[in-house]
């Protein structure tokens, strides 16, 4: 708890645009501890600093290896180049596998803002089934054809896996990484969560229903006119701020030290 300490100290001056980066991620890692979604240490959520704080160079902020999501702030998150060097002079080390999968994506699509990677249960089930995401709810009907696959090539920790994850991500923003996990980008950190909240929630609903028995199909037709009516994930319609600022304002209520 050392390192936890230094957090008390008074925090250097910086761009209020990247307070502001540093605040909104605090809170995403709150929450997602909040809704279940962490796997000790493990796991990320990355975001990507604009221009007016990092000019041409490009910076991201992850959190700190060794911390569980409970006790980031918005302080202590860590500032990290493309290669993921720190640049902030954070006495805390970031996670290079955590990082290799996030900067593919952050440089491979240029309206990735936000990427979030989780191994949730029902998440890493599904990723483990023959079939992946059956086209059998009301969640993953929203997603049709919204959905990528990528094989699992191992700890991801070789650089050279970058490409290939994006070019079989293409433009979709709900990935399934196959034996693995759950994954999702974003245009911003709400778009993200809203795609990645949806992707989690139809794993469990299916890992309920195929427990019980075969699942009844949603014909095609119908689930391309759900994913056409799905407009949380559509920026004209929010992408997910309003239920975004509603768990934050949850996470206020329990602890608002992510602030500090």
């Amino acid at each position: 708890m050392e390192i936890l300490e230094r957090d008390k100290e008074a925090a250097p001056a910086m761009h209020p645009d990247e307070w502001q980066a540093r605040v909104q991620l605090a809170a995403c890692y709150r929450v997602f501890d909040m809704l279940g979604w962490t796997e000790l240490i493990y796991n990320h959520i990355t975001v990507r600093l604009p221009e007016s704080v990092a000019g041409g160079a490009k910076q991201f902020l992850i959190n700190p290896f060794g911390l569980h999501y409970s006790e980031v702030t918005a302080r202590n998150l860590v500032k990290i180049d493309a290669q993921g060097r720190i640049l902030d002079g954070s006495a805390y080390p970031v996670n290079p596998a955590g990082f290799t999968v996030h900067a593919a994506l952050h440089e491979g699509i240029a309206d990735a803002h936000c990427v979030m990677h989780t191994h949730t249960t029902a998440g890493v089930a599904v990723a483990c089934s023959e079939g992946g995401l059956q086209q059998t709810n009301f969640y993953s009907a929203q997603l049709h054809e919204r959905i990528a696959y990528h094989d699992f090539e191992g700890i991801t920790i070789h650089a050279e896996e970058g490409p290939r994850l994006v070019e079989h991500i293409g433009d979709r923003q709900a990935v399934i990484l196959r034996n693995h996990g759950l994954l999702s980008w974003g245009k911003t950190l709400p778009q993200a969560f809203a795609y990645l909240w949806t992707l989690n929630r139809a794993c469990e609903i299916q890992v309920a229903t195929f427990a019980m028995g075969p699942a009844r199909a949603v014909p095609e037709a119908i689930a391309a006119r759900c994913s056409r009516d799905a407009l949380q994930f559509d920026v004209r319609y929010g992408a997910g701020q309003d239920v975004f600022d509603a768990l934050v304002r949850k996470v206020d209520r329990i602890d608002a030290g992510y602030k500090h």
